[in-house]
C-alpha cells in the first residue's frame, strides 16, 4: 500500500512539473520578444511623470531603431551596441527636465507575470529586456514591448496599434490574441 501510495505521489509531482514547462509557442513568444522595463527614482508623482517622460522618449527614438531589425538576435545586437548611448540619452533627458538622477540601462532576462494589452496577452515567462533604472529605482515599474515594436503608440499617442505583431508566427499570434494558455505536457507534445 504504501509503495502505492508512494508511486502515485512520484507521478503526480512529476506531471505538476512538466505542467510548468511552457508549451512551444509560449517559448518562441520568449525567445522574439525584448521587453522594456523601467524603473522610477521612486513612487513620487515628479519621478513618475519623469519615468513616462524618459519612456516616450526611449520608445521614440529607439523604439523605431529596434523596428529595422528582422529577428531577436538582431535586436539584441543592436540593443547591446547601443546601450552605453541609452544611458547617455536618458541622463540628458533626465537633466533637460531638471532632474540630477543617474540611468543605468542594461540587457538582461527577466520574469515577466502574464500581461494582458487592450489587444492582446503575453504569457509570464523569462524575456530578454531591455532595462532600465532611473536614479534609486525604487519606484513603481513600467514595461511593455520594445521589440516587436508593440509600443510606439503609446510613445505617439495614436490608437493601440497591432502592427508589430505581424513579427509573430501564427501559432504565436493565436496565442497572444487568445489570452489563453492551455496546461500542456510538454513530453507528450
Amino acid at each position: 500500500m504504501k509503495t502505492t501510495v508512494y508511486y502515485a505521489l512520484v507521478m503526480l509531482m512529476a506531471t505538476m512539473m512538466l505542467a510548468l514547462f511552457p508549451t512551444d509557442a509560449e517559448a518562441q513568444i520568449y525567445e522574439d520578444t525584448v521587453r522594456l522595463h523601467i524603473l522610477a527614482n521612486s513612487d513620487s508623482k515628479e519621478d513618475q511623470t519623469l519615468k513616462l517622460e524618459i519612456r516616450d522618449r526611449l520608445l521614440l527614438k529607439y523604439g523605431e531603431i529596434l523596428s529595422e531589425a528582422d529577428s531577436l538576435d538582431e535586436a539584441k545586437s543592436t540593443t547591446n551596441h547601443l546601450l552605453s548611448q541609452i544611458e547617455v540619452d536618458a541622463e540628458g533627458w533626465i537633466q533637460e527636465l531638471g532632474y540630477s538622477y543617474s540611468a543605468t540601462a542594461t540587457l538582461t532576462t527577466e520574469w515577466y507575470e502574464t500581461r494582458e494589452y487592450e489587444n492582446f496577452t503575453l504569457p509570464c515567462g523569462y524575456y530578454t529586456s531591455l532595462r532600465i533604472i532611473i536614479g534609486e529605482g525604487e519606484g513603481k515599474n513600467w514595461w511593455c514591448v520594445m521589440y516587436p515594436p508593440l509600443c510606439m503608440d503609446i510613445a505617439t499617442e495614436e490608437a493601440p496599434a497591432d502592427d508589430g505583431l505581424i513579427d509573430y508566427s501564427k501559432e504565436e499570434l493565436k496565442l497572444i490574441k487568445s489570452g489563453k494558455y492551455n496546461v500542456k505536457f510538454k513530453i507528450l507534445e
